[in-house]
C-alpha cells in the first residue's frame, strides 16, 4: 500500500490556480486539476500540510477527474490569518466550494485530519450541503484529541495530556529536516514500515510549515468539540485510519463511524501511522474513485 516511488510525492502543476474569498475577506490559495469537465474531487489538507500532501491523489485521479485542493489558512501558499478556529475552518471549505464548483454539482469531499475536521465542522451549512455527494474523512477526530493521543508513551492521564498538549503546542522551530528530524516525524506520524522517501516527503511538507501557524491551530485541536457535527454530516461517508496512528488513534474512527447518519464504511489499515493518504496511496485514491462513482455521478439514462 506505499507509493512506487518518490516521483509520485513531487509537486503537481495544476491547469488553473485561484484565489478564494472567505466569509471574513480572507484569501485561499486554490488549484484545480484533471478535466475541467470530469466529476469533482474537493481535497482538505491536515495541520502543518499543504496542497503537496495530496500529489498521489491529485496525480491519480487528475487523469479522469477534476480535483480541487487548497491550503488551510497559514498554510502552503495561503497567508496566515488572526482567526484560527472551526468557524474558519467551515467557512474556508464552503469558499471553496462556492468558487469552484457549478450551481448545485456535488463533489466528493476527501478531508485528512485536521482537514476531516474542516468537512465536521462545515456539515451542517447551506453551501456544504448543496455540494457534498459523499465524503471521506482519512485519519481525523471529533474531539478529546490530545487526552486520547498515544504520542507520548506513557499511561492515559492527566500527566499524559499535559505532556501531549506541550508537545504540539510547541513554540520550537522543527529546524532543517535532517535524520533525526525524520526519525521523529516517523515516530509522531507514520507507521514503522514507511518507506524512507515516503518520511523524506511528509518531513519536508510539515517543515515548511511556520511554527507561528502550527503553534496556533494546536490551540484549536487542543480545545476541538465536534462531536454534534458528526450528527450532522448527513452525506455518504467512508472513514479510514491507521492501526498505528499515534495523533488520532482507531478509537476516534470508531466512534465517528458509530455516530455518522450514513456510514458506509470503516478501514483500519493495519501498522500504517497518521499519514494515510502518503502510507496507503493507491487505498485513499480507490476509496475516493468509488465513492465519486457510487454518489456522484449520474447513472446513464438518468
Amino acid at each position: 500500500m506505499t507509493s512506487s516511488g518518490s516521483s509520485r510525492a513531487s509537486r503537481v502543476i495544476p491547469f488553473r490556480e485561484l484565489t478564494a474569498v472567505s466569509a471574513d475577506g480572507a484569501p485561499l490559495h486554490v488549484e484545480v486539476h484533471g478535466l475541467e469537465t470530469g466529476p469533482a474531487v474537493v481535497l482538505a489538507h491536515g495541520w502543518t500540510c499543504s496542497t503537496a500532501f495530496w500529489a498521489a491523489q491529485i496525480r491519480d485521479l487528475a487523469v479522469d477527474h477534476r480535483v480541487i485542493a487548497y491550503d488551510q489558512r497559514g498554510h502552503g501558499r495561503t497567508p496566515a490569518s488572526a482567526v484560527c478556529s472551526t468557524d474558519v475552518l467551515a467557512d474556508d471549505l464552503e469558499a471553496v466550494l462556492a468558487a469552484t464548483l457549478a450551481p448545485g454539482e456535488k463533489a466528493v469531499i476527501a478531508g485528512h485530519s485536521m482537514g476531516g475536521m474542516t468537512v465536521l465542522a462545515a456539515a451542517g451549512g447551506d453551501v456544504f450541503r448543496r455540494h457534498a455527494g459523499a465524503v471521506l474523512l482519512c485519519s481525523t477526530g471529533a474531539s478529546r484529541l490530545v487526552a486520547e493521543s498515544t504520542l507520548v508513551p506513557i499511561r492515559a492521564g492527566r500527566l499524559r495530556t499535559w505532556l501531549t498538549g506541550h508537545v504540539l503546542g510547541s513554540r520550537a522551530p522543527l529546524g532543517p529536516v535532517t535524520p533525526v528530524a525524520k526519525a521523529v516525524l516517523k515516530y509522531a506520524t507514520m507507521g514503522a514500515g514507511s518507506a524512507p522517501h515516503l518520511v523524506e516527503t511528509c518531513a519536508r511538507i510539515v517543515h515548511a510549515c511556520p511554527r507561528t501557524v502550527r503553534r496556533a491551530w494546536s490551540h484549536v485541536l487542543n480545545v476541538l468539540d465536534l462531536d454534534h457535527a458528526v450528527r450532522e454530516l448527513s452525506v455518504p461517508t467512508a472513514v479510514i485510519v491507521g492501526t498505528g496512528d499515534r495523533l488520532t488513534p482507531p478509537v476516534h474512527a470508531r466512534r465517528i463511524a458509530a455516530a455518522l447518519p450514513q456510514c458506509v464504511g470503516l478501514t483500519e489499515l493495519p501498522g500504517l501511522g497518521h499519514m494515510t493518504p502518503v502510507e496507503a496511496p493507491e487505498f485513499v485514491t480507490a476509496r475516493i474513485r468509488e465513492l465519486v462513482s457510487t454518489y456522484t455521478q449520474l447513472k446513464e439514462g438518468a
